[in-house]
This record gives structure tokens, C-alpha cells and sequence, in this order.
């Protein structure tokens, strides 16, 4: 029988966990030949999440769990999580039921027709219209930055061959951009559209702090193009001042005694060039951050207990 990792990030999602474990196993309940796994990671819930987990693990040996040390953020412990799984082939499904664990039918149906990556990608979403089209304005811009050609609305969601998983362990990196990883293996991909739904129970994770991040992973992982844009924009900067300058002087001679600069040219141009400065300084600021972390090798998590392993 080929063995199945359902591989579950979870933080906080203690009225989710129990009702995503059941749908998991009436999928598996109706396919024939297969077993699996269904791990859970937690990233140090606050709540009652694993003492949920503790019960269904106790009853259901198919359930296993990593507790994580600490918080790890959503970056770093999803991929470790996909790193543990021992199966033929490795689900990743997040905990807040907004990734239909029926589609796991339709992942397993194109693996068996040779595809190495299965991933479900948002057609259309019950979410807030703005933020949704303002991640399709991000993946937009990411694609026109990126070396990489991104999959637009694919958050992780997806089946992934036991092969792939074996590249992923291979892979030295503190902090890895999964999205882009899965893109740059270059394995040809199962696209499988779906509608995702609304969160029912609980509260989203992700904020400003955590999408920003995700954002700017993405830039400094997968594009150079903001740090040449500086430079370029430095030197067309520099010339366009330097016409400017000579435009009133010439002014100043030809009309000594009536053309006077004032001092609104002189605050304007001192803001604009010094809030150019400071964005450009920003966006230095991040890759010297991503270089940061990759010199420091931290480990992607540290364990706290396993269960079931």
C-alpha cells in the first residue's frame, strides 16, 4: 500500500483541528489502497489546540504530533513539518478549513497520473474582496520582479511526490520561501482551481507584520530588480538635478535682478530626495536581513515533544 503525510501547521486553532481530522480521515476512508499519516505541528498555541490533539492522537494512531518549542512563525514551521513526513507522497493542509480537504482526492488522482506536484490554486475566494485583489496585485508584481515565474494564488495547499520532499531536505535554508522553492524545482505542475471559502470558526493569523513579510521573503529570494531600480533611479536622479540646477542659473543670470528661488524648491526637492533615500535604504535594509539570516544557520525549529512518532 503506498503511505500518505497529511502534513497540518496549526497555531490557535483549537475549534478547527478536531472537525479538519475528521474530514482527512473520511477522505482516506474512501480511498482504497492507501494508509496514512496525518501530522500536526504546533507553533505553541496559547489555547487548548493541543490538549485537542492529545485526545484525537490517543484514540487514532494515524494522528501525529510535533509541538514546536516556541513560535517559530508561519515561514519556518510548515516547511519543517513537510521535512518529517515519511510518506510515498506529502500533503500540505493548513488548519482553518479554508483549504478543502476533499480536494486531497483530486492531488492523488494526478500523482497517479505521473505529476510529481499536485497544488490547488485559488480561483476565486469568499474573503474580502480587497485584500484578495490585493494579493493578486502582489503576485502580479512579484511575477515582473521574480527570475522565478510564481504561481499566482497558491498559498501551499498541494500534494507533493516523495522525491520532492527529498530536494526540500536538501535545501540549507533558515528561512525558506516555500512558494518559490516548489516554482524553482522546476517539476512539471498539477494546477487544480478551487473557490476558497470563508473562515467559519476562529480568527485569521496573518496580519500587516506577517503578510509584509511574506511579501518581501518573496522580493529578496527571488529578484535583484529592487537594488539595480536604485541604482538607476540614483543616476537618473543625479542628472535630473543637475539640469535643474543649470536651468536656474541660467534663469538667475539672464534675470538677476527679478527671479528669486525661494524656499519652497528647497524644502520640496529635501523631502523628495530624502524620502527616495530612505525607501531605497529600506529596501537595502531587507536583503542585508535575508543575507543576515542566512549567516546565522539558525535551525528551522526547535522541538518541544512528539507524539505517536
Amino acid at each position: 500500500m503506498k503511505s500518505i503525510s497529511v502534513v497540518t501547521p496549526c497555531y490557535n486553532e483549537d475549534e478547527n483541528v478536531a472537525q479538519l481530522y475528521q474530514e482527512v480521515k473520511e477522505v482516506f476512508a474512501g480511498l482504497a489502497g492507501y494508509r496514512y499519516e496525518h501530522i500536526f505541528i504546533d507553533n505553541a498555541s496559547g489555547d487548548k489546540t493541543v490538549s485537542v490533539l492529545k485526545e484525537i492522537a490517543a484514540k487514532d494512531k494515524n494522528v501525529k504530533i510535533i509541538v514546536n518549542a516556541r513560535n517559530f512563525g508561519h515561514i519556518r514551521s510548515p516547511f519543517y513539518g513537510l521535512i518529517q513526513a515519511g510518506g510515498d507522497a506529502v500533503v500540505l493542509l493548513a488548519a482553518d478549513l479554508q483549504d478543502p480537504p476533499a480536494l486531497i482526492n483530486d492531488f492523488i488522482g494526478k500523482w497517479e497520473a505521473g505529476y510529481k506536484i499536485a497544488i490547488a490554486v485559488k480561483k476565486q475566494s469568499d474573503e474580502s474582496p480587497i485584500l484578495f485583489t490585493i494579493r493578486k496585485l502582489y503576485y502580479n508584481i512579484i511575477n515582473r520582479l521574480s527570475d522565478t515565474e510564481l504561481i499566482k494564488n497558491f498559498s501551499g495547499y498541494g500534494l507533493y511526490d516523495k522525491k520532492v520532499i527529498d530536494i526540500l531536505k536538501g535545501i540549507d535554508d533558515p528561512y525558506p520561501y516555500f512558494r518559490g522553492i516548489i516554482c524553482e524545482i522546476g517539476f512539471e505542475k498539477a494546477l487544480i482551481y478551487f473557490n476558497q471559502p470563508v473562515r467559519k470558526r476562529g480568527i485569521t493569523k496573518n496580519n500587516f507584520y506577517t503578510l509584509y513579510d511574506m511579501a518581501m521573503l518573496g522580493v529578496t529570494s527571488y529578484s535583484r530588480i529592487p537594488l539595480r531600480l536604485a541604482t538607476m533611479l540614483g543616476f537618473l536622479l543625479s542628472i535630473f538635478s543637475l539640469l535643474v540646477a543649470m536651468i536656474y542659473l541660467i534663469y538667475k543670470v539672464i534675470f538677476w535682478d527679478t527671479f528669486f528661488v525661494g524656499m519652497a524648491p528647497l524644502v520640496i526637492g529635501l523631502f523628495f530626495f530624502a524620502s527616495v533615500q530612505l525607501f531605497f535604504i529600506g529596501i537595502v535594509g531587507e536583503y542585508i536581513g535575508a543575507v543576515l539570516t542566512q549567516a546565522l544557520k539558525r535551525p528551522l525549529v526547535i522541538e518541544k515533544e512528539r507524539v505517536n512518532f
